[in-house]
């Protein structure tokens, strides 16, 4: 059965295809036969609660170039797509939130949205940890400069960051005593007015951050460690880390275990966790890469497997 595929991404033309992995989701979708409609999120709009977008039917190949457009700019009733593939990068802003209740309005009129739109702004992909403290490194939230203090007293080295973040952007590896504290804390809480994340240090961060792909709960075998450089404590590429796969261990399939039931009840199909040595760090929902690094590792083909767990869901509904 053919299927039509909406896709809400950052502009085609400024991603790298050998590192995208929602271009890795076309191409496995296309080779299935789906029919691509591609937008980004300053094309959707909504008209007295009916949903749509300003799409363009496009093909994606492999090399270079690597889409083309098939059809002229058209308006398309979200209803009349099949599945919504949201996959806007960070910032999660309020126009990210905005877009999502537009998407949770096609899901009322039967599209399936990937990931599901409310889950998408109920879970913060830092404090969402927080369903799972057996899972993490003690971790505290806070505004309050002398709250975040007491918590580098008992710990000693800790790791600061905002609750928006990506790519390793504004992570702060701090120790006691650290002569920079203040203005870190008072730079990530905008002076005491927005929340930051603390968490205990975790020293294996040598050994790699460990992302791991899990598709409607269940885990991808393998995770992509990102290994700091020498002058950096953030293993993300984004800043420098070098990239090596790594086997899955009974302790990383531990904690998948846990999260599944909770992903799967919150329609959060396509995940990417963060692993630190024995800890969770973070659930990605919203745009969840290494499906390309892992693919060409390991030889496995994880956009075919995401789609194939769409067409699943599909034909049940």
């Amino acid at each position: 059965m053919s299927y039509h595929l909406g896709v809400i991404m950052d502009p085609i033309e400024s991603i790298n295809r050998k590192k995208d992995s929602t271009f890795a989701m076309l191409l496995a979708a296309q080779q299935r036969g789906w029919t691509i409609h591609y937008m980004q999120l300053s094309d959707l709009a909504m008209a007295d609660g009916v949903p749509f977008a300003m799409t363009r039917i496009i093909q994606v190949q492999d090399s270079n170039p690597h889409w083309q457009p098939l059809s002229d700019i058209e308006k398309t009733k979200l209803e009349k797509l099949d599945c919504i593939l949201m996959r806007k990068d960070p910032p999660f802003d309020m126009e990210y939130i905005y877009a999502t209740y537009m998407l949770q309005r096609a899901e009322e009129q039967g599209v399936l949205v990937v990931n599901r739109a409310q889950s998408l702004r109920d879970a913060n992909e830092k404090l969402f940890t927080a369903w799972f403290p057996d899972c993490c490194a003690p971790t505290l939230v806070s505004r309050q400069q002398n709250q975040i203090q007491s918590f580098l007293d008992v710990h000693q080295e800790i790791i600061l960051k905002p609750l928006d973040g990506m790519g390793g952007r504004s992570i702060f590896r701090v120790h006691h005593q650290d002569p920079n504290f203040g203005v870190i804390v008072e730079t990530l809480t905008n002076n005491g007015n927005q929340f930051a994340m603390a968490q205990r240090y975790i020293p294996e961060i040598k050994q790699g951050d460990k992302r791991i792909l899990l598709i409607d709960g269940e885990p991808i075998p393998y995770a992509l460690a990102r290994i700091p450089g020498d002058s950096d404590h953030r293993g993300n590429l984004a800043v420098g880390g070098r990239g090596e796969g790594i086997k899955l261990d009974k302790h990383d399939l531990s904690i998948c275990k846990q999260l599944a039931p909770k992903l799967k009840a919150m329609g959060l199909v396509f995940v990417g966790i963060d692993v630190i040595g024995q800890y969770l760090t973070e659930i990605n929902v919203t745009s969840p890469t290494c499906i390309r690094e892992l693919d060409s590792l390991y030889n496995l083909n994880i956009g075919g497997q995401l789609i194939q767990c769409i067409e699943k869901k599909l034909a049940q509904k």
